[in-house]
């Protein structure tokens, strides 16, 4: 999928970022929150785009600062900056009056969940696809030697190397990620929620997901384990399990107006 109709947003701070409103006279908007490092244009958005565009919803879709098209160095954002761009766009397109679906990928769930407690009135429901909540510090720092710890204390960044990409951790990023606990709190929200986790994901545990889990108290919740599923799943047969739980979850609502 192209920028095709692809326009940029100025946020307070005067980044400028990338998305993509597409809307139709519908209650309900499909926001896609993508991953670190990654962009609006992968297998995925484009799939829950076309999904969308089926059953006439509206959907938005947009790339963070530093990441695809959008402004700003990567090496200047955190999560904190992510979920405020978000919350800036959500608000500005999308009125108080209309239903929300969220769909995070992996580092996408993080912020989308950090978007909860702010739109919890219009939420209706959540999809996760290898939910990477609190990943900087679990599956970063954590696991970083004392040399690269040090590095990144006295560097402020390091390049890490890992799968063949290089992605530049800054000591703001990490420090800035504990500022964005979500896993410490229960979701009191009665919101179907599914959780899509790979088998084979060596990126990020399926424990993540089961964390998720875990939390969401009050919720209708599944968690779908996809054998022999990566950490992108984005083959043809993991989008279209993706598609059929966004199908269910709009029947569903549908049915309950």
């Amino acid at each position: 999928m192209s920028y095709k109709r692809s326009k940029y947003f100025t946020t307070l701070s005067k980044r400028k970022i990338k998305y993509l409103f597409v809307k139709k006279n519908s209650q309900i908007t499909v926001v896609f929150f993508h991953g670190f490092m990654s962009d609006m244009v992968g297998a995925k958005p484009t799939a829950i785009q076309k999904f969308c565009r089926k059953l006439k919803l509206n959907f938005l879709k947009f790339e963070y600062s530093g990441h695809g098209r959008s402004s700003g160095k990567f090496i200047e954002g955190n999560i904190s900056k992510w979920t405020d761009e978000a919350k800036q766009l959500i608000k500005l397109k999308i009125k108080k009056d209309k239903n929300l679906i969220f769909v995070g990928s992996s580092m996408g769930s993080w912020i989308a969940l950090n978007l909860f407690s702010f739109f919890k009135k219009q939420i209706k429901g959540f999809i996760g696809i290898a939910s990477a909540p609190e990943f900087l510090e679990e599956l970063m720092w954590k696991k970083f030697s004392k040399k690269i710890k040090k590095i990144i204390m006295t560097k402020k960044i390091y390049h890490l190397d890992h799968g063949g990409f290089v992605y530049p951790i800054t000591k703001q990023l990490i420090f800035d990620g504990r500022k964005n606990k979500v896993l410490n709190n229960k979701i009191n929200l009665k919101i179907p929620i599914v959780l899509f986790h790979g088998a084979k994901d060596e990126v990020v545990p399926l424990n993540f997901s089961k964390k998720i889990f875990k939390i969401c108290k009050k919720s209708k919740k599944k968690l779908i384990k996809i054998k022999n599923g990566d950490h992108s799943l984005s083959r043809k047969s993991d989008l279209k399990k993706i598609c059929n739980q966004l199908n269910y979850m709009i029947l569903a609502m549908i049915q309950n107006h």
